[in-house]
């Protein structure tokens, strides 16, 4: 008898826990990029930008955003190749290292056209920064994409306490696999949003409506997300990163894709 309660209790326990997760999960599609189903992010108002950090950053707003659906993870090593296989584009530039070029790590050493070209050969697009600060914020503005809680080896893989190296501590000496870090999901279910690898997003580096000027506005492209070897201070939703978009040796930068709605 008391086996039988226990089997009971600890079916009843699973059953629980499986709608906790579902009820923070989006609604998800599997999208035409094998094995990275897009994850749906619903419209309505949501909060960009901070006005705590730094100049660029700023203003902190409350938008009105579109209905989108992004990548539950960054694009892997495996479906990059696929892509080259099927195109002809160049390979990441890392496809062959021992452990960048893992099956299900992160494709890095990619360029922004690299990454935009792979976005569009599947009918998609890279996010823009709106709605890849939306899908790591959800609506509140949280600093990270769990909430407020500082990253720990559970949510996020990031570096040392001092730019730029990796930490050990983390058990990966570069990138992780793209679905790990469950704990540091968003609300909607999408995965290291924040920590691995940055992201290239779609728009030119520019001021935010509002906000004060910036250096070398309209010639980079905006990385997002902080990586394997960022510090505390970089690894934040709303940390905004310029970069050369023809720069394609970076060990730490990678990228997913968006649909937008009709």
């Amino acid at each position: 008898m008391e086996r039988r309660n226990f089997a009971l209790i600890f079916s009843l326990l699973a059953v629980a826990l499986a709608i906790t997760l579902a009820s923070r999960a989006g609604a998800t599609d599997a999208g035409p990029i094998a094995g990275n189903p897009l994850i749906e992010i619903p419209a309505g108002a949501f909060v960009f930008g901070r006005d705590d950090g730094p100049e660029n950053e700023r203003p902190r707003r409350v938008l009105e955003g579109q209905a989108f659906a992004i990548n539950r993870t960054e694009i892997t090593n495996q479906q990059y190749r696929s892509f080259v296989s099927a195109t002809g584009h160049r390979p990441a530039f890392y496809a062959d290292h021992a452990i960048l070029g893992l099956d299900d790590h992160p494709a890095v050493g990619v360029s922004w056209s690299d990454a935009d070209a792979f976005c569009r050969y599947y009918g998609l697009a890279l996010p823009s920064e709106r709605q890849y600060e939306r899908a790591a914020r959800g609506t509140k503005g949280g600093r990270y994409p769990w909430g407020d809680a500082p990253p720990d080896y559970t949510r996020a893989l990031s570096g040392s306490d001092t730019c730029c190296s990796a930490d050990p501590g983390d058990g990966y000496p570069l990138t992780a696999p793209a679905d790990s870090f469950a704990n540091g999901a968003s609300v909607e279910g999408v995965l290291n949003l924040v920590g691995n690898v940055w992201e290239w997003t779609a728009d030119l580096y520019a001021p935010y409506e509002g906000g004060p000027p910036i250096g070398s506005a309209g010639s980079y492209r905006v990385l997002r997300g902080g990586s394997w070897n960022s510090d505390p201070k970089h690894l934040t939703t709303t940390y905004r990163l310029a970069y050369d978009p023809d720069f394609r040796f970076s060990a730490n930068g990678g990228f997913r894709c968006v649909r937008s709605a009709p």
